[in-house]
């Protein structure tokens, strides 16, 4: 009898609805997958905002994540659904007019663009200062913004089983090609690598790799293994299927084979985590997602778990002590939290800074130690991530308390400075330095990202390190 598993089995799912085949919900067939339970939504609503911001969900999240008997408000469908809020009110009435007077696809196209070059679509300077240069090309599918770690956008995992509404790389799904990071060339990969050997992780992102077929994943992963890249310590791959189709580790025809690539990467003395990107702790309940998480620990890989403060989703308390209890309990290890970048529908799902500090440290002290490697609230900005690591007066002068825990300049990392107190401010860019100052040690941040006055010394001094 031929054998099913070559290898090893990694054990039968326990969950018995785990053989769901995979179905996309677009625009185009959303009325025909939702049916009855989209009538009380506004349709055209949905469709004119879906047609400026990415949306595209699945059967698992349909039937197994969003609470249908709570709409609009229920959090899933918030994380996974356009709501009207999202777009400025003028912007979504001219859109919604379009859809509903059945205007061309081109005028609907044309009009979205006008929109979406007013959203920041590549915050924190990622075209200006991410992209290195190798043999005097860009190299336009990686990023390279500190010195450890380099990030890799494989072409054909530059799309997700679900699109969450507040994805801050909303600008790869939108069909805007000269905007787009992505790159077809794991060879260019390694060769850059073998000539940064400061480099110590990379990170393979997106969209979201694991919607590769295992083939074709091994062939951006197996090279990072071979001689003269034992300075790579560890292989990241950024990924939301663990929540939106944990099938992709059960059931899927390649699941068995995805775990034995893990296996490899393991074995050839690499440290293989899955960044998994966990919103709300709803996207832990199904049994079949406890499964998934099981599986791909038994390669040896390690689950870390992150997710962005989303008003609307999960701005409680209580939703990150859950969270974060849930992944503690299933072996995974929390990570960060973070803010709601400044791009895209940011108005529509931010939380103040004053506000989401109190959030992170009341969960953070209700959960165990082994709950508390996690991080937060971390703001991934144009100099680095920026912890908000307190509030304080000083010298009769209210304060934020910041420091970085990466940034473009080493020498940066832990080192202290302060903004003046801002209720309303939900982005570094909103902060003003404390005591006086005129401008941060590491200079000033503009509203989109960039830097507003001459590149410091950090970033000038990464720009040459990543430029071969």
């Amino acid at each position: 009898m031929k054998k099913v598993l070559p290898e090893r089995s990694f054990g039968r799912p326990r969950d018995s609805r785990a053989s769901t085949k995979y179905r996309v919900i677009t625009l185009a067939n959303v009325e025909k997958e939702i049916g009855d339970r989209l009538k009380k939504l506004d349709l055209a609503g949905i469709k004119a905002v879906g047609s400026v911001l990415p949306f595209r969900a699945n059967n698992y999240v349909a039937d197994e994540l969003i609470d249908w008997s709570n709409i609009p408000d229920d959090p899933m469908f918030q994380l996974t659904f356009p709501q009207p809020g999202m777009l400025d009110r003028n912007d979504f009435e001219q859109m919604r007019s379009l859809v509903t007077n059945g205007a061309s696809r081109t005028a609907i196209t044309d009009a979205a663009r006008r929109i979406q070059t007013r959203l920041n679509p590549h915050p924190a300077g990622q075209l200006e200062l991410n992209v290195p240069t190798y043999e005097n090309q860009k190299l336009r599918g990686l990023q390279h913004k500190y010195r450890e770690t380099v990030l890799f956008f494989p072409s054909a995992g530059q799309t997700c089983h679900a699109y969450c509404t507040y994805c801050f790389r909303w600008a790869q799904f939108v069909g805007i090609e000269d905007i787009k990071f992505a790159s077809n060339e794991p060879e260019l990969l390694a060769s850059y690598l073998k000539r940064n050997r400061d480099v110590r992780s990379v990170l393979i992102t997106g969209g979201d790799p694991l919607i590769m077929k295992t083939k074709v994943l091994r062939r951006y992963i197996e090279p990072l293994l071979g001689p003269g890249l034992e300075h790579i310590e560890s292989i990241r791959l950024g990924t939301k299927a663990t929540a939106y189709w944990p099938h992709r580790f059960v059931t899927d025809d390649d699941a068995d084979d995805l775990l034995r690539l893990f296996e490899t990467v393991r074995k050839a003395g690499k440290h293989l985590a899955l960044m998994a990107h966990y919103s709300h702790p709803r996207e832990l309940e199904p049994p079949i997602a406890e499964e998934a998480l099981r599986r791909i620990q038994s390669t040896g890989a390690t689950v870390r778990c992150q997710g962005p403060l989303i008003r609307y989703v999960n701005d409680s308390i209580g939703a990150w002590i859950d969270l974060w209890t849930k992944q503690v309990r299933l072996g995974a290890v929390p990570y960060y939290m973070f803010v709601e970048r400044d791009t895209g529908p940011k108005q529509y799902f931010e939380v103040p800074l004053a506000r989401a500090l109190p959030i992170f440290n009341g969960a953070y002290r209700k959960v165990s130690g082994l709950g508390r490697t996690v991080r937060g609230p971390s703001m991934s900005a144009t100099p680095g991530k920026v912890l908000i690591d307190g509030v304080a007066t000083i010298h009769g002068e209210k304060v934020f308390m910041l420091k970085f825990i990466q940034a473009r300049d080493p020498d940066w990392v832990g080192r202290p400075f302060f903004a003046r107190y801002d209720r309303r401010a939900t982005w570094l860019s909103d902060l003003q330095p404390a005591f006086g100052e005129r401008q941060f040690f590491f200079g000033k941040v503009s509203g989109d990202g960039t830097e507003s006055n001459d590149p410091p010394r950090g970033l000038s001094s990464t720009r040459a390190m990543s430029s071969i």
